[in-house]
């Protein structure tokens, strides 16, 4: 509610740490060791995922013992990359494309030939330092690869990823909404010099009940979900519709209470200086993380059809 950025920046690192205890919680051998670092060392897990990734560019060459990999390659939208402890990332085995397997790993932002380099000048989200990270022939020991999918499906890694990452990042942006909100309900029961409050305009009354209602609402379809996956829960193209509808939901509900909040306040809002300007620019990111709202769709629709759950 107070900083978006923060708080997805957090939430990189708590979706990390929740598929860890699902890891754990289904056997996962090194999960626990993962686990253990977060709670008693603080590590910060940083991660690729939203960039290339079904279809990762770096690439994984096998040393000629087989012990290991050596990883070169660059990576986006690293969020919080200044602050993490370790990167968790792909890579392809050989050349990117058909019929490759690629590989699911964690690099130490301290490991030689790891460097992060300062491309992050967006629209919103500036706080999150979501910078570029170059893998120069990083060696990566086979025992850490943590997961093998095919190249341009979404495989087990990617699915736990998914199912972990929706509700923590709808409800991010909801919180932005839920911000936005108590902003314009503050100044709307301000009192200024005996000029009439925006709160006893009718116009006003309606708009803040309909912002409530849709924040209820987007809540309500994220609490919902959660109930229907269960605990425990697989990470299963059902369970992954399910918390995507409800991420959807809640990010374009986000995005349209922001612009309401802005219509009611009106001109003031405009100003860089009101709250609600970088509220406007934040939020909007939802749409972009992975399952993007439209290929959510899509995703719904090819497991109630029973066709291949493959999205782009």
């Amino acid at each position: 509610r107070h900083d978006g950025a923060t708080a997805l920046a957090s939430a990189m690192h708590q979706y990390n740490t929740l598929a860890q205890v699902f890891r754990w919680r289904n056997g996962a051998p090194d999960a626990e060791g993962v686990l253990r670092r977060i709670a008693e060392e603080g590590i910060v897990i940083a991660t690729s995922g939203g960039s290339d990734w079904l279809w990762p560019t770096t690439v994984a060459t096998p040393t000629e013992d087989g012990s290991a990999f050596r990883v070169s390659g660059r990576k986006v939208f690293c969020s919080q990359a200044p602050g993490a402890t370790v990167l968790a990332t792909s890579a392809v085995v050989g050349e990117p494309g058909a019929g490759g397997e690629v590989l699911h790993f964690s690099v130490p932002f301290g490991a030689d030939g790891v460097r992060i380099e300062e491309t992050w000048d967006t629209l919103g989200m500036r706080g999150t330092a979501s910078h570029d990270v170059v893998i120069d022939d990083v060696l990566v020991p086979a025992e850490k690869v943590a997961g093998r999918r095919p190249y341009g499906e979404l495989g087990a890694p990617l699915m736990v990823a998914l199912a972990h990452f929706a509700p923590v990042g709808a409800a991010t942006y909801l919180g932005i909404a839920q911000g936005a909100r108590d902003h314009v309900v503050a100044a709307a029961t301000a009192t200024n010099r005996g000029v009439r409050p925006l709160a006893d305009l009718e116009r006003v009354q309606r708009q803040v009940g309909l912002v409530d209602g849709k924040l209820q609402v987007a809540w309500w379809g994220i609490m919902g979900a959660l109930d229907q996956v269960g605990d425990p829960y697989p990470a299963d193209a059902a369970t992954v519709t399910a918390l995507m509808l409800a991420k959807r939901h809640a990010v374009l509900e986000a995005i349209e209470v922001v612009d309401l909040c802005m219509d009611t306040l009106g001109g003031r809002s405009y100003f860089r200086r009101n709250p609600l300007e970088r509220a406007l620019r934040d939020v909007r990111a939802g749409t972009f993380h992975p399952l993007t709202p439209e290929n959510t769709l899509t995703y719904a629709g090819r497991h109630v059809l029973g066709r291949p759950n493959v999205t782009e």
